[in-house]
């Protein structure tokens, strides 16, 4: 069992800091232009718990897979 990042994009303020501290794993879709979690066997979670402690409106978080 693993764990997946998510973006809670109701609580989301697009300051895209999830993208700039951890590209590998957040990206900006350009046809919706909302904040997504790329699909990734393996998650680098080091990186996206540096994100979550940045993230302003708290909107990152882990679900159980």
């Amino acid at each position: 069992m693993g764990r997946t990042p998510f973006v809670d994009l109701g609580e989301c303020t697009d300051c895209e800091s999830c993208v700039s501290l951890c590209p590998a794993v957040f990206v900006r879709n350009p046809e919706t232009g909302l904040i997504e979690v790329k699909d990734l066997s393996e998650y680098p979670a080091e990186e996206i718990e540096s994100a979550m402690s940045m993230c302003p409106a708290d909107c990152i978080g882990w679900e159980e897979s």
